[in-house]
């Protein structure tokens, strides 16, 4: 499993762009984790799936709504990362309004979840292998503090966490 002061794995996620621009087709476009994060502070935080309930009503809209303090506390981007295709994060994306704010990766076969170790098996509730749910800050790629859940809960790894640990 990943952890403090592990570079984040050699890896690609997905990323839909509503417009052409910037270098970016419309559509999916392959975003790659070590050439992104160079040189660069980054707010990632993970979760089991687009539109589940936790994820929808409290841990994207809270990094939504400390996005600027986020960016005043020295993170230039802010990442979700789940385990759906990049047509879904796109949809869910201008569902939660993060347009600006909050890039929202998608991790489709789990390749990312599986290279860091946190992976989630919701089999048995019918959504297969996802992501475990947590947060973490990524400087230069290397990961400077992580914050895991435990199965079913939303303690530290929503934004107020990850605010207090970018201030230090």
């Amino acid at each position: 499993m990943i952890k403090v002061g592990d570079k984040l794995p050699a890896s690609t996620l997905m990323e839909f762009s509503e417009v052409e621009g910037n270098g970016c087709s419309i559509g999916p476009n392959p975003v790659d984790v070590a050439k992104a994060t160079a040189g660069k502070t980054i707010a990632l935080f993970a979760l089991p799936g687009a539109y589940t309930p936790t994820c929808s009503a409290k841990h994207v809209p809270g990094y939504v709504e400390h996005c600027e303090e986020l960016k005043a506390a020295g993170v230039d981007e802010i990442w979700c990362v789940s385990v759906n295709d990049a047509f879904v994060m796109g949809a869910w994306a201008r569902d939660q309004k993060t347009n600006g704010k909050v890039r929202m990766l998608a991790d489709g076969s789990a390749d990312f979840a599986k290279a860091t170790g946190l992976t989630l098996d919701l089999t048995s509730k019918g959504m297969g292998l996802r992501s475990n749910r947590y947060s973490m800050l990524v400087k230069d790629g290397t990961v400077a503090a992580l914050n895991i859940e435990a199965p079913g809960k939303f303690e530290v790894s929503d934004a107020v966490t990850l605010l207090a640990q970018a201030k230090t």
